[in-house]
C-alpha cells in the first residue's frame, strides 16, 4: 500500500518559501551567484506545488561507498570552471587556466580527505558487521589462515633479509607465522598457571604442556630463577602468596617439529624456544633492576680503547634471571645451550632452524638466549628471535654484537604499549643513528654510553601496531590491555599496513579477547554478544561474556 501526500493549496505560501529557499540553494552552484549581480542565479522553471511521499520508502543511512561518491562528485565540481570563469580565462593565456586548477587542487589537499578512510572503512566494519559473522568470532575454535608451503622461502621468512618487503604491507605468509609463534607463549603462560609451584627439595620433573600446533613435541622444560630472595620473616607476615615468592619458577619449553609433512611445508625441520613473561614477586623484583652491567664474554681491552669503543651491556636484572642457578635447578642459560646441543646432534645432517619467541620479560630473555646461542654453541642453524612487547634489552653496544653475529630479530610491538619504552632514557633512536654516522659525534656518544647506565636501544626490525586501529578495541585501552599478548595477536590477524584500516576478513576468534579484556571491548560487541547468547544460548556465546569480569590474563601484565 502506498500513500500520495500533496501540498494542500491553503499552503500555497510554504511552496513559495521553498521556492526561495532553492533559489538560495541555486547561489552555490555553477553559473548563479548572489553576491554577483551580472550572473543572477539560475532558478527553477517551475514552481513547487505538490511533494508526493511513497509510505513504503525507507531513508537509507549514507554508507562509507556513498560517501566516497560525494566527495568525488564534490572534486570535480571544484575543478569544472564556472560560467563566468570561463568567460575570462577565453582571455587569458593557458599558464592562468592551470594556475587555477592548483587551486583548486590545493583546496582539496587543505581538507585531506585521506585521512577520513581509515575511520570510515573502520565505522564500516563496526556497522556491517553481520550476527553470523560476528557469532563466527565468538567461537572460541580458532579459524587459521591458510597454511602455505614456505620450502622455497623459509629463509626469508624466518629474517634472513631482516623481513624487508613483507612488514609493510604485511606479508600472508608471515602473518600466519607470527600468529603461530606468539600462541606457542599462550601455551607457556597456560602450562605454568595450571601448576605454579616448583618443589625446592627435588630436581622438578618434565612438566607437562598443550602445544597449539601438534605436529611440535616438547622436549625440555625451562627455569629461571632470581638472584634475590626475601627475607625468612616474609613468608612468616604474608604465607599466602605461596608460589609468588618462590626463587626458581617454570618459565617455558624448548619443542621440535615432529611431523614430516609440516618438515616438508616450511623447508626444515623447526625448534621453537618459548618463554613467558613475569608472574612472580621475584621476577618483577628483577625487572626494576634496569642498571646496564657488561656482557660476561666480553674480551678485555686497555682502558683508553674501552671508552673510544662501543661495549656491549644489558639490563642487570634480565641478565641475573638469564643466568643464576637455583638449588637443585640449572639455570636457563644452561638448559637452553644443552637442550640446543643435543638436538642439533640428534638430527644432524637434516636442515635445522632455532625461533626464539617471548612475550614481555620472555621477549628480553628470548634475546639473550639468541645472543649465547649464536656465541657459544658451534656451527649453529639459523637464529630468529619473535617477540611481543618486549622492553630494551642493552645498550647500542650489545644491537651491534646481535646484529655482527647474524642474530635476525623481529620485535612486534603495539605503539600503545608503555612496556616496549622502557628501560632507559626515553630518546629518539633514529636521531641517534642520524648522529652517529659523523666520526666524532660517534666517538663522543661511544664514551655517553659506556658511563650512562640507562642508554639503552633496541634491537633488530620491528613490526609496529597500534591498538586504536582495531574496530573491537576502545581507543582509550587500559595500559594491560595495550600489553596484553592476546590482544597481540588480534592486532596482528588485523593489520594489513600502516596506513589501512583493520582487515575486515580477519579470522581470529575474539573468545580470548572478550574473556580476558572484556572490559576494554567496546559496549557494541558486548551488546551484540549479549543478543546472540539470548538468540542462541545452545551456540556457547555465554562464556566469554560470564568471564569478562574474572582477573585478566596472566600476559597482561610486565
Amino acid at each position: 500500500m502506498q500513500a500520495s501526500l500533496t501540498w494542500p493549496s491553503q499552503a500555497s505560501s510554504i511552496s513559495t518559501n521553498t521556492y526561495s529557499l532553492l533559489s538560495k540553494q541555486s547561489s552555490f552552484l555553477p553559473g548563479g551567484s548572489l553576491l554577483n549581480s551580472k550572473f543572477p542565479p539560475r532558478l527553477p522553471s517551475k514552481p513547487i506545488h505538490s511533494l508526493s511521499v511513497s509510505a513504503t520508502t525507507k531513508i537509507k543511512p549514507v554508507e562509507s561507498s556513498d560517501l566516497k561518491t560525494h566527495i568525488s562528485n564534490l572534486e570535480k565540481l571544484l575543478a569544472e570552471p564556472s560560467h563566468d570563469q570561463e568567460q575570462i580565462q577565453e582571455q587569458q593565456p593557458a599558464i592562468e587556466k592551470t594556475n587555477s586548477k592548483n587551486n583548486y587542487k590545493r583546496f582539496l589537499e587543505a581538507l585531506n580527505l585521506s585521512r577520513m578512510w581509515p575511520e570510515m572503512m573502520k565505522q564500516e566494519v563496526e556497522e556491517n558487521l553481520s550476527p553470523k559473522q560476528f557469532q563466527r568470532l565468538l567461537s572460541p575454535s580458532p579459524k587459521y589462515s591458510p597454511r602455505n608451503s614456505l620450502a622455497s622461502r623459509w629463509p626469508e621468512y624466518h629474517g634472513s633479509n631482516d623481513w624487508v618487503g613483507l612488514l609493510d604491507p604485511l606479508d600472508e605468509n608471515l602473518r600466519r607465522e607470527i600468529v603461530r609463534y606468539g600462541e606457542f607463549i599462550q601455551a607457556a603462560y597456560l602450562a605454568f598457571h595450571s601448576d605454579p609451584a616448583t618443589p625446592t627439595d627435588q630436581a622438578p620433573v618434565q612438566r607437562h604442556v598443550t602445544l597449539p600446533d601438534r605436529s611440535y613435541k616438547v622436549t625440555k622444560s625451562l627455569y629461571a630463577t632470581s638472584s634475590v630472595g626475601l627475607p625468612p620473616w616474609f613468608d612468616d607476615k604474608i604465607p599466602d602468596l605461596g608460589w609468588m615468592t618462590q626463587r626458581s619458577s617454570w618459565i617455558g619449553y624448548v619443542a621440535v617439529c615432529d611431523d614430516q609433512k609440516e618438515i616438508k611445508r616450511m623447508g626444515r625441520r623447526d625448534i621453537v624456544i618459548a618463554l613467558r613473561g613475569t608472574s612472580t614477586c621475584l621476577e618483577w623484583a628483577e625487572n626494576v633492576r634496569d642498571l646496564l652491567v657488561s656482557v660476561n664474554d666480553e674480551p678485555e681491552e686497555s682502558p683508553e680503547l674501552s671508552q673510544i669503543c662501543l661495549q656491549a651491556k644489558v639490563e642487570c636484572g634480565f641478565c641475573s634471571l638469564y643466568k643464576t642457578r637455583g638449588t637443585h635447578i640449572p639455570s636457563l642459560s644452561e638448559s637452553i645451550t644443552q637442550e640446543v646441543r643435543r638436538l642439533m646432534e640428534l638430527y644432524q645432517g637434516e636442515p635445522l632452524s632455532i625461533t626464539i619467541t617471548g612475550h614481555s620479560l620472555g621477549a628480553a630473555l628470548s634475546v639473550l638466549a639468541a645472543d649465547e646461542i649464536k656465541k657459544s654453541v658451534a656451527d649453529a642453524p639459523p637464529v630468529a628471535v619473535f617477540t611481543f612487547g618486549g622492553p630494551r634489552v642493552g645498550n647500542r653496544g650489545f644491537a651491534n654484537r646481535i646484529k655482527s653475529m647474524g642474530v635476525k630479530v623481529l620485535r612486534i610491538v603495539n605503539s600503545q604499549d608503555m612496556i616496549t619504552r622502557v628501560p632507559g632514557m626515553f630518546v629518539n633512536e633514529t636521531l641517534d643513528y642520524k648522529l652517529r654516522e659523523e666520526v666524532k659525534a660517534n666517538t663522543m656518544l661511544n664514551i655517553l654510553d659506556n658511563n650512562m647506565p640507562w642508554a639503552y636501544s633496541h634491537v633488530g626490525s620491528e613490526l609496529r601496531l597500534d591498538s586504536k586501529m582495531s574496530p573491537y578495541l576502545k581507543p582509550n585501552a587500559d595500559v594491560a590491555c595495550c600489553h596484553d599478548l592476546e590482544a597481540y595477536l588480534h592486532l596482528v590477524d588485523g593489520f594489513l599496513a600502516s596506513d589501512c584500516p583493520f582487515r575486515s576478513n580477519a579470522k581470529r576468534s575474539l573468545f580470548k579477547l572478550l574473556h580476558e579484556q572484556g572490559s576494554n571491548v567496546k559496549k557494541l560487541y558486548i551488546n551484540k554478544a549479549k543478543s546472540l547468547q539470548e538468540l542462541s544460548p545452545e551456540q556457547g556465546i555465554s562464556s566469554p561474556l560470564s568471564l569478562q569480569n574474572c582477573l585478566r590474563s596472566p600476559s597482561s601484565y610486565y
